[in-house]
C-alpha cells in the first residue's frame, strides 16, 4: 500500500533528519489518519520534492518525524497546461480535481463568454484560492510530489489569446464535439508544451472559437461521447498519457 501524503510547507529535510509536522497538515495526520510512532509517511513540497520519513512521536496536532529516504519526481514530457471554462456551483472544484488526478501540470480559470458562474472582484480570489486547495488535496490523494499550479487570476478570452501568441512553440488543443481531427490522431512526437482548452456547458462559440484558431489552436475532439466540462479534462489527459512518454 502507498504511503499517506502531506504537504510540507518548509524546505524539506535531508536523510537522518528530525523534523516536526504541525499545523493543518499534521492535526490531519494525529487525529484523522491517527498516525503513531512506528508508521510511515510521505512528505511532499509541491514542486516534485519528496521525503520518506517515520513517526517518532505524535500529539493530538502534530507529529515528530524521521526521514529515511528523500527524492525528487521528474516532471513530465510534455508539459500540460489546463486552460479550464470556469463551472458553476460545486463541478468548478470537481474539475480542478480531476484534471489533478490526471495529471495536469498547470490550470488556468477561463473566464469565457458562456460561462454561467462569473469571478468578478472578491470573486476571483476566492474561486482561485478553492482550486489551489482542491489541486492540493487532489494531489495528496493521487499521490503526486507536484501540485498543478494554479494561475493567479482567472483569464478572459483576450488575455488567453494573447498568452497563448506569447507561446508560439506551445501545442494548443480545443476539445470540440465538432471537430473533424480525433485527439488520438494528432502528431505529438516532440511536443514539449501543451494547453488543452476546455470549453464552458454551453460549448464555445463560434466567434469566441475563430479567436483561439487565430492564436494557433487547433480543434480536435476525443470521441463520439460528449463529456461533462468538469470531467472532459482528466479524460484527455489520460489519453495524452497513453499517447506521450507522460505515462
Amino acid at each position: 500500500m502507498s504511503l499517506p501524503v502531506f504537504h510540507f510547507a518548509a524546505e524539506l529535510p535531508g536523510i537522518g533528519d528530525q523534523v516536526t509536522l504541525d499545523g493543518p497538515e499534521g492535526r490531519h495526520a494525529a487525529t484523522v489518519k491517527r498516525l503513531g510512532p512506528g508508521e510511515l509517511l510521505k512528505l511532499i513540497d509541491g514542486h516534485g520534492g519528496w521525503a520518506e520519513a517515520e513517526v517518532l512521536n505524535a500529539t493530538k496536532s502534530a507529529l515528530g518525524l524521521k526521514v529515511l529516504a528523500v527524492g525528487q519526481e521528474e516532471a513530465p514530457t510534455p508539459q500540460v497546461t489546463i486552460v479550464q471554462a470556469i463551472p458553476k456551483s460545486e463541478r468548478s472544484e470537481l474539475a480542478v480535481d480531476l484534471a489533478t488526478q490526471g495529471g495536469a501540470d498547470e490550470i488556468i480559470a477561463w473566464q469565457a463568454q458562456r460561462c454561467v458562474a462569473r469571478w468578478t472582484g472578491p470573486k476571483a480570489a476566492k474561486g482561485v484560492a478553492k482550486w489551489e486547495a482542491a489541486a492540493l488535496a487532489a494531489a495528496k490523494q493521487s499521490r503526486r510530489s507536484r501540485v498543478p499550479q494554479i494561475h493567479p487570476e482567472p483569464l478572459g478570452t483576450p488575455e488567453l489569446v494573447q498568452l497563448l501568441k506569447a507561446t508560439p512553440d506551445a501545442l494548443v488543443l480545443v476539445l470540440h464535439e465538432e471537430a473533424a481531427t480525433p485527439l488520438k490522431e494528432l502528431e505529438l512526437e516532440g511536443v514539449a508544451k501543451i494547453y488543452l482548452i476546455v470549453g464552458p456547458e454551453g460549448g464555445i462559440g463560434d466567434e469566441e472559437l475563430a479567436k483561439l484558431r487565430e492564436a494557433g489552436a487547433r480543434a480536435v475532439k476525443l470521441g463520439p461521447a460528449v463529456l461533462r466540462t468538469a470531467s472532459a479534462a482528466m479524460v484527455a489527459l489520460s489519453a495524452l498519457g497513453a499517447l506521450t512518454p507522460r505515462w
